[in-house]
């Protein structure tokens, strides 16, 4: 078979160039330590690897998510700890505002340190968070989320969370109206209540329920007739009257009505009345603050309504507290649950990434071997070469 030079010259040369193109790729993945530069130098690999790439990506996001709502959280939990302290300190001053001996200035200088308390607690209650929203704005952070109005405080934001995943529960957000306007009234089932133009000194308690299934749900009162040892009382339900007509009062001592158990202690007038009315879940602490505050502050009230305020007071501070406890509990609750999120997303990154990097990388022993052999290759490709282009005819005739 007849080779022509030029047949010899055009292989050899094109021997080089492949003999260098390996040589180079051999040495982009030692150099680079990854087996995949390109898509073409494995497409099913490449694509392997942008997927875990795009998971890392996701997952990324989701941390992000995760620490804006971990910094809500601790923020709310703090917030609603300080509350509970400012109610603890509020509860103290109204039992000395209980004391019988104390002057109408008096009282009123403790009902301005009352004030201040639930001054304190607005201010944590409208707290910005710190992406600039409100910790308790609920669905709408960049609204305030209670209003100081005449008629009292009142819920401005819209009630529910913001939620920062779709997958996982990482509120941005709590349900301000919620927790600070829906804790429930008096002892959870009926609330007790002294009329506010009774004249005698007494004053009724918080009460119990001693037989569930004997509480209606209806409306009682309690009505008094006489005055010293010849005083009595008459119970109604839902104005109409029952079989409790014209009982003996004896101070302290339990009346019962339909389930429900509570105590009238001190002495009422002829004509002093009492209510019971079924509970309801929307006791706040400003409310319960203002009713007081404002028995303490008249200087005409006598012993009995500053009695039953401060009694009616502590009931409802300490039903405020309990509730604002469990929503403190239900924050801590998330955090733990974030922290759970966090180690899940954790798991799911080294897992991405070993994925990424089985798909991508190279194992740098097989590439150092691999371009130690085509660098061998590539000389001997050169000496081939050089061997060949000695091999021309001009050579023999010099």
């Amino acid at each position: 078979m007849r080779i022509s030079t030029a047949n010899r010259y055009d292989a050899a040369v094109q021997s080089l160039q492949v003999r260098q193109a390996d040589m180079a790729a051999a040495q982009t993945q030692m150099t680079s330590g990854k087996r995949i530069n390109q898509p073409s130098d494995d497409p099913t690999g490449a694509a392997r690897a942008e997927r875990a790439y795009i998971a890392q990506q996701r997952i990324a996001s989701d941390q992000r998510s995760l620490a804006a709502s971990r910094n809500a959280m601790t923020l709310t939990e703090s917030a609603l700890g300080q509350a509970g302290d400012m109610l603890q300190s509020a509860r103290e001053t109204l039992v000395g505002a209980g004391n019988g001996s104390l002057a109408a200035s008096d009282r009123a200088t403790l009902a301005d340190q009352l004030g201040q308390f639930r001054s304190q607690l607005l201010a944590l209650a409208n707290q910005a968070g710190s992406a600039g929203g409100y910790l308790f704005g609920g669905q709408s952070a960049t609204a305030i989320p209670l209003l100081d109005t005449p008629a009292g405080v009142q819920a401005a934001g819209t009630a529910g969370q913001n939620q920062l995943s779709t997958s996982e529960q990482m509120p941005a957000t709590v349900d301000g109206r919620a927790i600070w306007l829906g804790a429930p009234s008096g002892n959870g089932v009926f609330v007790s209540a002294g009329d506010g133009a009774n004249q005698g000194s007494a004053w009724i308690d918080a009460g119990s329920v001693t037989d569930p299934s004997a509480v209606t749900g209806s409306t009682y009162q309690i009505s008094f007739a006489g005055s010293g040892a010849a005083s009595s009382y008459s119970v109604q339900k839902d104005g109409v009257a029952t079989a409790q007509a014209g009982v003996a009062y004896s101070a302290g001592t339990a009346i019962t009505v339909d389930g429900m158990s509570f105590h009238i202690s001190g002495a009422p007038a002829a004509g002093d009345r009492f209510s019971l009315q079924p509970a309801t879940p929307g006791l706040s602490p400003f409310a319960a603050l203002d009713k007081t505050i404002a028995t303490l502050k008249d200087p005409t009230a006598n012993a009995g309504r500053v009695a039953q305020a401060v009694n009616s007071g502590l009931r409802d501070i300490d039903a405020v507290a309990g509730h604002l406890q469990a929503a403190r509990s239900e924050a801590g609750s998330t955090l733990t649950r974030l922290d759970a999120i966090d180690g899940r997303n954790q798991d799911r990154t080294l897992w991405a990434k070993a994925v990424q990097s089985d798909a991508e990388n190279v194992d740098m022993v097989s590439a150092i071997s691999e371009f130690k052999n085509q660098q061998t290759g590539y000389q001997a490709a050169l000496q081939s070469y050089a061997a060949v282009q000695r091999m021309s005819l001009f050579d023999y005739l010099k």
